[in-house]
């Protein structure tokens, strides 16, 4: 560690700080020590740093068996950040997010000696849990409500869906159509509060939110239903698997997109600009949601102080499924 101070003209704190992730560290610096780390093919001895910071330089994920898009990505995003903090991941996958099976990770992983905890928490049952947690654990909840007893990181998902309801509102619809995620998710619940304020806010009507499980089955079954809506020209289904199964259910019954019905998703699946045709969706940095989930609990651990970043602001991606109403 003294070689790559002296070789990078910087102080063997300085080193440290780079080494556990520190976001005190300035970038050019940070930049400089990682060169010459890289040049003398330092490696650090997780045992020595252990015995000398009594940490482990392993951080605790609980998140939930899923394959959804989301909170798959969210795990991403949480293991690279990590990684490229010099930390490694111990991960606990619960079948069911609830406050007994949460609070039995923490102690399994409490008890592999990790330095601090991420939950991934999208769901209501995970707030009473948050707020039990042992005294002295850190902790940080990524895709939580910010009132979730715990330092928070979350996409702004009320924004999302008003960047939605607003494009299609732009291109002459007279409402907007919703088919919403499960109630017990709160992500469904804000996504549901965004396109609803959006439509109240210009006096439009508020159509009745087509309930949906976040499968394409559901939107799939929910195509079947607005097929039949009279003035139905354009709907925010809020993922995109949900999406597609609209898509393939309007399609079925000779309604075009976008040329009858206008849709907009939510997430921005790797699948969405193949679609037939390329879906408009709204995009979450699922990257930055990691990185500002362990950057938040390193903070934590350095400060002993809560602190909650803003909303991460999701963004748009205009493609070929909105279009202009029928006339």
């Amino acid at each position: 560690m003294t070689d790559v101070a002296r070789l990078a003209g910087v102080s063997h704190q300085t080193v440290s700080r780079v080494l556990n992730g520190s976001p005190r560290v300035r970038p050019t610096t940070r930049d400089k020590v990682l060169r010459a780390i890289k040049e003398l093919d330092y490696r650090p001895n997780a045992m020595a740093r252990g015995l000398v910071s009594r940490r482990s330089h392993v951080v605790g994920v609980i998140t939930f068996d899923t394959i959804l898009f989301g909170p798959a990505s969210t795990l991403l995003g949480i293991e690279r950040a990590a990684r490229t903090a010099g930390y490694g991941v111990s991960i606990a996958t619960l079948e069911r997010l609830n406050r007994a099976n949460i609070l039995e990770a923490v102690d399994t992983l409490t008890g592999r000696g990790v330095d601090g905890i991420i939950i991934i928490a999208p769901q209501l049952a995970v707030t009473a849990a948050l707020r039990d947690l042992p005294a002295g654990m850190r902790a940080v909840a990524v895709e939580a409500s910010h009132n979730a007893g715990a330092p928070s990181v979350a996409v702004d998902q009320v924004a999302g869906a008003r960047l939605a309801v607003e494009h299609l509102l732009s291109l002459g619809h007279k409402t907007v159509w919703h088919i919403s995620g499960p109630g017990d998710w709160l992500e469904a619940r804000d996504r549901v509060s965004g396109w609803r304020q959006c439509l109240e806010e210009v006096g439009a009507a508020v159509p009745p939110a087509i309930g949906g499980d976040w499968s394409a089955r559901s939107g799939y079954a929910a195509g079947g239903i607005l097929a039949g809506q009279a003035g139905a020209t354009a709907v925010f289904a809020a993922n995109d698997q949900m999406a597609l199964g609209l898509m393939r259910a309007l399609h079925e019954r000779g309604v075009r997109v976008p040329e009858d019905v206008s849709i907009v998703g939510f997430d921005d699946i790797p699948e969405a600009e193949f679609l037939s045709p390329p879906l408009t969706t709204v995009r979450q940095d699922f990257d930055e949601v990691g990185r500002r989930g362990i950057a938040t609990l390193l903070r934590l651990l350095e400060d002993d102080e809560p602190s909650t970043d803003p909303p991460i602001a999701p963004t748009l991606e205009v493609r070929h499924s909105t279009a202009a109403p029928p006339r």
